[in-house]
């Protein structure tokens, strides 16, 4: 056990999904897995461990922001031997031709400042996703009927914006979308050596004031959900 993931060694796959929500965790863990058991409810951020295909995967929620995520991923690398780490969560869009309940990978992951900040001191390090798993999602979500886009994104060191100046430059520079978490999964991933991406699903836009519902998010995110696993045990 660790400090903030009470499960035990061998409870947690090689393959993670990350939602935020650690009652979304919990939802995708009963939708898509098979022989679903709790492994970790330390401090309410629930995660989950069963089987997709007969492939073992582990559903953790890592909560809001970077310095959230940072904690659990930290751990699920170094103390319980994670390989393959991926973020489905929600995003807001930031280009016209974007619209709710379109899917966002990220390439690329841009930001102000992540935990990773205090290593790379002058440095402005370019986090991406892993090359195999980016492809495979790509090929995944191309056989769904949701519109797909695929480049950079933006993690917000903060939910409540007030820099309308910096979102007018990304959105100049052909930003995606904003969400809270990506970059520093990227970070990690790259310090220690394991595959990352982060497949997101458009709840809300930034431009047009649409939003998705709450009675329809969970069909919609159930996509980025089989995107995600599809690509984690893609063999292409």
């Amino acid at each position: 056990m660790t400090i903030h993931i009470g499960a035990n060694p061998g409870d947690i796959a090689e393959t993670v999904l990350l939602p935020g929500d650690p009652y979304r965790a919990k939802w995708a863990a009963e939708t898509f897995l098979s022989e679903v058991r709790q492994i970790n409810n330390v401090r309410g951020m629930l995660g989950f461990t069963g089987l997709w295909n007969t492939h073992p995967v582990t559903i953790q929620g890592s909560g809001m922001g970077m310095p959230s995520l940072s904690i659990y991923v930290n751990e699920l690398i170094r103390d319980y031997g994670a390989k393959t780490l991926i973020r489905v969560g929600s995003c807001g869009a930031m280009q016209k031709n974007i619209a709710v309940r379109d899917i966002i990978i990220a390439m690329t992951a841009s930001t102000l400042s992540t935990p990773s900040r205090g290593i790379f001191k002058e440095l402005n390090f370019a986090p991406c996703a892993d090359w195999a798993l980016l492809r495979a999602a790509v090929a995944a979500a191309e056989k769904t009927t949701n519109p797909l886009h695929v480049g950079g994104i933006y993690s917000s060191d903060v939910f409540y914006d007030e820099r309308p100046d910096l979102n007018e430059q990304m959105t100049r520079h052909g930003i995606l979308a904003v969400e809270m978490e990506a970059a520093e999964l990227y970070n990690l991933a790259a310090r220690h050596g394991v595959r990352a991406l982060a497949v997101l699903t458009v709840s809300d836009h930034l431009i047009t004031g649409d939003a998705l519902p709450s009675d329809q998010r969970e069909q919609s995110f159930g996509d980025m959900i089989e995107i995600a696993l599809a690509a984690a045990f893609s063999n292409g």
